[in-house]
């Protein structure tokens, strides 16, 4: 079973990518989306990290806005937090691979927002990075509700550049030109994938391209 890593910074339509990769009848993980089911009334994580952090909790959910005020800036809360959600979103890793695998899948896709910035690009077998030119990129997350300049710039700045994302992945899809154009390079990249006489893979930097 080959495992790809699926990433891309902010605005880029990674999550769009990833339902194309699911239309195709490839599994995909949501690391983000388990996160939230995590901390959603009746999650995993809601009573450890009330434990840890008194006062997160509200309505059975913990707020995410008041977690954040209590762990950014301060490792030590910021390590407290992530050895309580790290070790679940692992253990619902494994219970989507056994599932995939017992399912006879081929290729899985993970959906990582931060894969380079973790390091997790060492734990699949085939990235894919989703990319658009900055102009395009920046005019998407403007048109958000209650984003602006600065909130952006803040959260580009928490993450890797997309140029040295593009040079260190094995495949990019370009969302720029819609929706067809995407889906195209979606199956192109499983095609590849599933080319059995095609070679191993290069990173985008390492071909030359």
């Amino acid at each position: 079973m080959i495992t790809v890593g699926l990433t891309g910074s902010i605005g880029m339509g990674k999550s769009t990518t990833a339902a194309m990769f699911a239309a195709e009848g490839v599994p995909v993980y949501d690391a983000d989306a388990e996160v939230h089911a995590l901390y959603a009334r009746g999650g995993a994580a809601v009573a450890p990290i009330e434990a840890a952090f008194p006062g997160v909790v509200r309505d059975g959910a913990v707020d995410r806005a008041v977690l954040s005020q209590r762990v950014i800036g301060v490792p030590e809360a910021l390590k407290q937090l992530e050895a309580i959600v790290h070790p679940l979103v692992g253990a619902s890793r494994v219970a989507f691979f056994e599932s995939a695998q017992a399912a006879g899948a081929d290729i899985v896709v993970l959906d990582i927002p931060l894969l380079f910035e973790t390091g997790g690009e060492k734990r699949v077998d085939a990235v894919v990075v989703v990319s658009a030119p900055a102009d395009v990129q920046r005019a998407r997350v403007l048109a958000r509700p209650g984003m602006d300049e600065a909130k952006l710039d803040a959260i580009l700045a928490r993450q890797m550049a997309d140029v040295e994302k593009r040079v260190r992945a094995h495949f990019i899809i370009d969302t720029s030109q819609g929706l067809e154009p995407a889906r195209a390079q979606v199956r192109a990249v499983l095609a590849r994938l599933r080319d059995v006489d095609a070679g191993p893979l290069e990173a985008v930097g390492e071909a030359g391209q």
